[in-house]
């Protein structure tokens, strides 16, 4: 996929991967929108980088949603929609009554999964329009294993590659030229995962690899050691859960 020249909108883009991804969409010449709930961090992304576009919005606000298409529409329109934005909830114990977990998995799941449908509803009919349009979702590695700790995050993730998947065929069938990319992230350095432990790649090697993805029209964008554990779980899936979920992760657990 050629991304010079592209009109690119990326929620959830005032930090983290998002604003990594921002800048390397850039150096590759395609036009920035971000979008984010923080004005503070939307005004200090533009400083850094002042050809962006920065539009505050919550992607889980179905009238933010509304606004944030309207506004786009203003600017001319958009070629991709990389839906980049994301929550995790602190750990939960699943195996006592807890209304707390109930209210965190409802906004994962609001956040993760329906609000990409949402977003991806509204802007669909202008992606057909471009030459080259393309959806952008970001799944993870746990949507390929089950997280103790994060267990409805996951849950979120399989939800939506399920859907990335199925969204892609229907575009196919339609004989779109829409293109629907999955991106499975590893474990990133971000401000999101400051405090799980292990091995992280950092914004800018996890977003080059994306990048080149999207350059050689790889559907599926496995990055880092999401390859690893896609193998691994297809062959072992017994011990590639053990992997993801240490015998550490059930102190935190159980405490």
């Amino acid at each position: 996929m050629e991304l010079k020249g592209k009109k690119v909108l990326i929620t959830g883009g005032a930090s983290g991967i998002g604003l990594e991804a921002a800048k390397q969409f850039l150096a590759n010449g395609a036009s920035v929108i971000i979008t984010g709930r923080n004005q503070e961090k939307l005004d200090e992304a533009r400083k850094l980088y002042p050809a962006i576009t920065a539009i505050k919005s919550d992607v889980s606000d179905a009238g933010d949603a509304q606004k944030l298409f309207k506004q786009v529409q203003q600017l001319g329109g958009i070629d991709i929609l990389y839906n980049n934005a994301g929550v995790l909830t602190n750990p939960i114990n699943l195996g006592t009554a807890n209304g707390q977990h109930f209210e965190d998995a409802a906004y994962e799941i609001n956040v993760n999964y329906l609000a990409v449908i949402r977003l991806n509803n509204l802007f669909i009919d202008m992606l057909k329009s471009r030459a080259e349009g393309a959806i952008i979702n970001t799944t993870s590695l746990l949507s390929y294993v089950p997280s103790l700790l994060e267990a409805t995050y996951a849950a979120s993730k399989v939800a939506l590659q399920f859907y990335t998947k199925a969204l892609r065929k229907h575009l196919q069938i339609l004989d779109s030229s829409v293109k629907v990319f999955e991106l499975l992230p590893p474990l990133v350095a971000t401000e999101m995962t400051t405090d799980m432990n292990g091995k992280k790649m950092t914004t800018a090697d996890m977003v080059k690899g994306f990048i080149a993805g999207l350059q050689n029209d790889q559907l599926t964008i496995r990055i880092g050691d999401t390859k690893t554990v896609y193998i691994l779980n297809r062959l072992f899936p017994k011990l590639t859960f053990n992997l993801a979920n240490p015998k550490k992760s059930y102190k935190v657990i159980a405490s």
